[in-house]
């Protein structure tokens, strides 16, 4: 057996999207992942491998990773024929201990490859606006570890070299240390008044940033509960921080809101919270799978030219359907002679991808506003409803009253989730998510169900509930969900509009983050 390779890739730290392209392609095609704990649980939504994430142990000198199993494992899975990839936070050799494990790799005789990331120290700073090396403050900048190796009988650090240094200090994992590095630096020479600023939790949606001078940062930081992951910044750069920290501004940043639709159908919903400055927390309550048995829906679509109308009212059953006529040898061609109807702008956007486009799509992104426009058009006409396997009825029975002759096609099934994953249930009990989009009345019901009884509290108060439509608002409010807001736009769009509405400075459930 051919032995495989280890990608020692950088993931950046914090925001998912400073992963480099090099490590999205090696994430593609990798076979097994080993992430560390600082890497964002979203990156891994890129690759279909099994992932392992290396845990803290306990030790004489407190918590630390067991760099050993870590590279036995690497070596372990590269000698199966493995594609592995090592993701680590930030880059793997700027405090990273890539170098650890590329040498034990070489010494192994396994291939490996280094894929740079974008390290902490230039990625957080400029997320909270400070410039390392602003002109008018410094030419030079030192990246300093606040975390040694605890086996060592001598601190490798010269503080006093570190105190006459002509630029900014930048120290990496030193938060617990902070008093005695602060300290040390001022009885080496540095003065007390230099500005100073920790950062938590950079390029995360929990990023805080406080700003002192360096004696008085230890009394700030302590009073304001920082914690790690957190960087150490000090120079006159820390100044421009005010004025230019955009992340911060971003107007949903400490918000966690979770995403409640399909699992692989949530992307544009992570990218629009991450945007906002939220977090998003995926919590989906229902899958779409394909059908078991396609006789009916291929039989279906071998007579579509019996039908006047085509009607869709959601993105899957395009997608089902359009992806069904290429897999049976049969192309768009086939809809030549039929009209199409979609349900909204995202339906249509799932036509658009097909080079398709919709003949109607009503203002009012609901089945009682499709049959209204649809009404006129349908009397006497043949229309084939695209469904899922099951859902609202309201759209068949609209369009028979206006003289419509209706076929349902089932072409997708929509499943109930058997429960929540295990840190969104302790998340629930802890009061610890600010918003749960409803984005569908099953969704709205099968949540009811999946909420634990002791995380109810929360609740509209500390958790908050928004729902896609009155309709949807009536769903969970009869499952006993209590909607906080509804949108007014019935899109996912919609209901990111309402959280920001609601979190307006001055609005009943706003609170300062």
């Amino acid at each position: 057996m051919a032995e495989g390779k280890v990608y020692l890739v950088g993931a950046g730290p914090g925001d998912p999207g400073l992963l480099t392209l090099r490590g999205r392609e090696c994430l593609l095609q990798a076979d097994e992942v080993v992430y560390d704990g600082l890497v964002n649980p979203l990156l891994l939504r890129l690759t279909k491998a099994h992932a392992t994430r290396t845990s803290r142990v306990d030790g004489p000198t407190g918590r630390r990773l067991d760099q050993e199993e870590i590279n036995t494992l690497l070596i372990a899975l590269a000698r199966e024929g493995k594609c592995v990839v090592r993701l680590k936070g930030g880059d793997p050799y700027i405090f990273g201990r890539g170098a650890e494990e590329a040498e034990a790799l070489l010494k192994a005789g396994i291939e490996f490859e280094v894929v740079p990331g974008v390290t902490a120290a230039t990625a957080v700073t400029a997320y909270a606006g400070i410039s390392l090396t602003h002109r008018e403050d410094a030419s030079a900048v030192a990246y300093v570890t606040g975390h040694e190796d605890p086996t060592k009988p001598h601190s490798a650090l010269d503080y006093e070299t570190l105190a006459r240094f002509p630029g900014t200090l930048v120290f990496y994992m030193g938060l617990h240390r902070l008093p005695e590095i602060t300290a040390a630096l001022i009885s080496a020479g540095l003065s007390p008044s230099t500005p100073a600023a920790v950062i938590s939790r950079g390029a995360t949606s929990r990023q805080r940033t406080v700003t002192a001078s360096l004696e008085s940062l230890p009394e700030k930081v302590t009073a304001a509960r920082l914690r790690p992951p957190s960087l150490i910044v000090i120079g006159s750069c820390v100044m421009r921080h005010e004025r230019l920290a955009w992340f911060e501004a971003k107007p949903l940043l400490g918000q966690r809101i979770g995403i409640t639709r399909p699992d692989a159908q949530s992307e544009p919903q992570i990218a629009r919270a991450i945007e906002l400055g939220a977090e998003p927390v995926l919590m989906p309550t229902i899958r779409i799978e394909p059908m078991q048995d396609w006789t009916t829906v291929d039989k279906t679509l071998d007579r579509l030219t019996d039908y006047d109308w085509l009607v869709f009212t959601s993105v899957n059953g395009v997608r089902s359907v359009l992806d069904r006529l290429w897999q049976t040898g049969r192309d768009a061609r086939s809809l030549a002679t039929i009209k199409l109807a979609g349900i909204g702008p995202s339906t249509a956007e799932a036509l658009n991808e097909y080079q398709l486009r919709a003949d109607v799509v009503p203002d009012e992104y609901r089945a009682e506003a499709l049959a209204e426009v649809l009404r006129d058009q349908v009397a006497g006409k043949r229309v084939l409803w695209a469904r899922a396997s099951r859902g609202r009825n309201i759209l068949p029975r609209e369009l028979r009253s206006a003289g419509a002759v209706v076929d349902e096609l089932i072409v997708y099934r929509n499943e109930d989730v058997e429960s929540l994953p295990p840190s969104v249930v302790d998340a629930l009990r802890a009061g610890d998510m600010n918003w749960i989009g409803l984005s569908s009345p099953s969704i709205a019901r099968q949540l009811a169900q999946l909420i634990p009884a002791d995380a109810r509290s929360h609740l509209g108060k500390s958790t908050k509930l928004v729902a896609i439509s009155p309709v949807t608002q009536a769903a969970a409010e009869e499952a006993g969900l209590p909607v906080s807001t509804t949108a007014t736009s019935f899109t996912w769009d919609g209901i990111f509009e309402a959280i920001l509405a609601a979190e307006e400075p001055g609005s009943s459930t706003f609170h300062k983050h």
